[in-house]
């Protein structure tokens, strides 16, 4: 159960600081943190966590990832499903203190925008579905290749979650303007929750394509680092 309560806080954390980065300081008012910043903190969010909670529950953080550790063989099959329910629950529970703290704020309107994923008119800079699909695909997939290989015990010990950061920030840099970057189901669906419409009609993609990514993340890593008998 720590592990999972781990996992719980951990995308709690992650939703509440990259999603609030964008929600509450990315534009304030003129002079705020821009997407460069949004990308940055994301990338800390992951980076302290790991080493606040990768010795408890690994630091996982998102269904795509549990899928792809599972599948790499880092990951039982047993703690599959609590970990991504455990994942998703911290998201919302991040998403709603996010909800609580922007609504304090005259204007405000979640359907506005609250920090959600889309494509195609929902998109950023209005990237068609495709685009999106591939970007989505292949960013999760990248993410855990960084993972696996920091991770790996013949990597430098001590410093996967200084990698595992800035590999997060630099995916956020390449793609906020297509889908406003997930790679990670439960971050998606925290803050579709509280948007409603689209973010809710489009959340599958944000479902499928990084549990794709993290799949194949995980068959490439197995066969460009998997030692000879």
């Amino acid at each position: 159960m720590k592990s999972y309560a781990a996992e719980f806080f951990g995308t709690f954390w992650l939703v509440l600081g990259g999603c609030g980065s964008a929600v509450l300081a990315c534009a304030y008012p003129d002079h705020g943190i821009g997407f460069v910043g949004v990308a940055l903190a994301f990338g800390l969010t992951v980076l302290t966590m790991a080493y606040a909670i990768g010795h408890i529950s690994g630091c996982h953080l998102n269904p795509a990832v549990s899928v792809g550790l599972w599948l790499g063989g880092r990951f039982p099959s047993s703690k599959l499903l609590p970990y991504i329910g455990a994942q998703v629950a911290g998201g919302i529970a991040g998403a709603g203190i996010l909800y609580l703290i922007a609504s304090g704020k005259a204007g405000f309107e979640v359907t506005k925008g609250f920090a959600s994923n889309g494509y195609a008119a929902n998109s950023p800079d209005k990237y068609n579905l495709m685009s999106c699909f591939v970007t989505e695909v292949v960013m999760t997939m990248m993410f855990l290749l960084i993972i696996l290989g920091a991770t790996d015990k013949r990597a430098p010990q001590g410093f996967a979650p200084l990698a595992i950061g800035l590999g997060l920030t630099l995916i956020h840099l390449i793609s906020i303007p297509v889908t406003n970057t997930s790679v990670n189901p439960a971050r998606s669906t925290a803050v579709a929750v509280f948007a409603g419409g689209a973010s809710l009609t489009q959340l599958w993609l944000f479902w499928v394509a990084p549990i794709i990514g993290g799949a194949l993340g995980a068959f490439v890593y197995k066969f460009i680092a998997e030692e000879k008998k």
